[in-house]
């Protein structure tokens, strides 16, 4: 069972080297359990986070191809919580692990991949993202906090629609799942729900919405936040929503465009 470390093991990126490090953890298979150097790894990956400048911890598990997809659900959640059971064992404060997911199994066409047996070994994983603080721009919150004041935005990285759709995905509804949380503890907190898109012409203000035909994408995205809070039992006396169209890009690429945005109307 001898591997070379490197594969075996981790890859490591810094906090310093990009936006988002991820640290990745390896499993044997159909295993969650972690080894003595596993452990070691996770406890330097809290060493050497600056959890000053970090807004939160995502956590994503991952299995290999073989296996049905209800037992390899079942096996990725097993290794994120793992992760996130040591993560908090060690310290982490848990508040800050705003994304806890399994992802199943990583499907690969065996013809088509040139090392099987290495490429499954890299799906066995579980991957850490750290999300920096205000990483959406100078006046961007990246959470709900106590100290916000009327007139701030807050955007998360999770909240995220694909191209063409105002369907939410299951990690933007869970991310809506904590602000709702958080929402109803903070009951006199109004706000409005700004959507956006990309990649547009410049001769139109809004995209399409592949599912209803209508150029009304952004406004569809606010509209579906709005409902999805309001299943969750936030009053709608406290929202309002508006598409806002492709006036307000980011500048860090197409995928942080297609958002919404939370603006504090009432504190």
């Amino acid at each position: 069972m001898k591997i070379t470390l490197a594969l075996i093991l981790f890859s490591f990126y810094t906090v310093e080297a990009q936006q988002k490090p991820v640290e990745t953890i390896y499993f044997e298979f159909d295993r969650y359990d972690l080894t003595n150097q596993q452990i070691n790894v996770v406890s330097n990956f809290i060493k050497n986070i600056d959890t000053a400048k970090i807004e939160s911890i995502q956590i994503y598990g991952y299995c290999d191809d073989r296996g049905n997809d209800e037992y390899n659900f079942r096996l990725s959640n097993n290794r994120a919580n793992t992760i996130q059971n040591l993560l908090v064992k060690k310290g982490f404060n848990q508040s800050k692990i705003v994304i806890l997911e399994g992802k199943g199994r990583v499907v690969v066409k065996p013809d088509t991949v040139e090392n099987l047996y290495e490429s499954r070994l890299r799906n066995r994983r579980v991957d850490l993202i750290a999300v920096k603080k205000n990483s959406f721009g100078k006046g961007m919150h990246t959470s709900f906090k106590d100290n916000l004041k009327v007139g701030d935005k807050v955007c998360m990285e999770s909240i995220l629609f694909d191209i063409g759709s105002a369907k939410l995905t299951g990690t933007s509804k869970k991310e809506l799942d904590k602000i709702a949380l958080t929402l109803q503890k903070h009951r006199n907190l109004n706000f409005e729900i700004r959507g956006h898109v990309c990649c547009t012409p410049e001769i139109y203000s809004d995209g399409i919405d592949r599912a209803t035909r209508e150029r009304r994408l952004s406004w569809n995205r606010a509209k579906t936040v709005f409902h999805y809070l309001m299943s969750k039992k936030i009053s709608k006396s406290r929202m309002t929503y508006v598409g806002c169209g492709n006036k307000y890009p980011l500048g860090r690429g197409d995928n942080y465009d297609r958002r919404v945005e939370f603006v504090i109307t009432k504190i």
